[in-house]
């Protein structure tokens, strides 16, 4: 927060994407203060080398250090960090802090889902129940011709439609605040395994676009087939999809 508000240099990585001294420091900060704790667990964040001997392991920890570098540049406050503990490739723990938001997001599995705000802490979450006037929530910064044909094609379920940065999308599924989020685009798994456990433990179903189970730790860590996370089975939609 000292960087966000003060001016700050933006770089960019070789993928195009945009690159902060927050993403630095940040990514500094966590993998020092996970090493301390957990020094035997490997860690894969979006702003470090890829160790690949992670992949003999069963636990590891997924981060990204500023979800929504894009957001944090606009200072529109809609970005993260984010934290998630794998163990054999499926999330287990996952953590979200929208610092602007002063907002906690966390799950453990088969425990549930919460949140802190500054006014009440440890607030269960729990999906809506919602089959029609939906709340779709979509990215930012991240739209697509595939989106727009798909919101177009769906247009008398949906009521209302926001666009978010960050992975705040997913607790928004998760708090009740939106009922679908449909994810076209690649991603990696430092963006979703911690907002995908989250969802889960809210009572929401959390997939890849094909209908099949999102892993983690893989050799490649980019979500080639887009996903979704959703409050019901029943609103799992397009044509390719397996019923849940």
């Amino acid at each position: 927060m000292e960087i966000y508000e003060t001016p700050f240099e933006v770089k960019t990585k070789a993928d195009d994407s945009p690159l902060t001294q927050a993403d630095v420091i940040s990514n500094e900060y966590i993998i020092k203060e996970l090493k301390k704790f957990y020094p035997h667990v490997f860690i894969l964040s979006e702003e470090s080398k890829d160790d690949l001997n992670r992949l003999r392991e069963e636990w590891l920890f997924v981060v990204d250090p500023l979800d929504g570098t894009k957001e944090f540049i606009k200072h529109n406050g809609q970005f993260t960090v984010n934290i998630a503990l794998v163990y054999r490739q499926r999330p287990v723990l996952g953590v979200i802090v929208a610092p602007v938001l002063k907002k906690h997001y966390y799950a453990l599995k088969d425990m549930g889902a919460y949140e802190d705000t500054e006014t009440e802490l440890n607030r269960c979450l729990c999906v809506s129940d919602k089959l029609i006037d939906l709340n779709f929530v979509g990215s930012a910064s991240h739209q697509s011709q595939e989106e727009e044909k798909f919101l177009k094609d769906h247009a008398s379920q949906i009521k209302d439609r926001k666009q978010i940065g960050s992975s705040i999308k997913g607790c928004m599924v998760a708090s009740g605040e939106a009922d679908v989020y449909y994810r076209f685009g690649k991603t990696s798994e430092w963006d979703t395994a911690a907002m995908h456990i989250i969802v889960e433990e809210a009572g929401g179903i959390f997939r890849e676009l094909d209908g099949k189970p999102l892993i983690y730790n893989r050799f490649n860590v980019i979500n080639e087939k887009g996903f979704f996370a959703v409050n019901r089975k029943e609103n799992i939609w397009t044509q390719s999809h397996h019923k849940i």
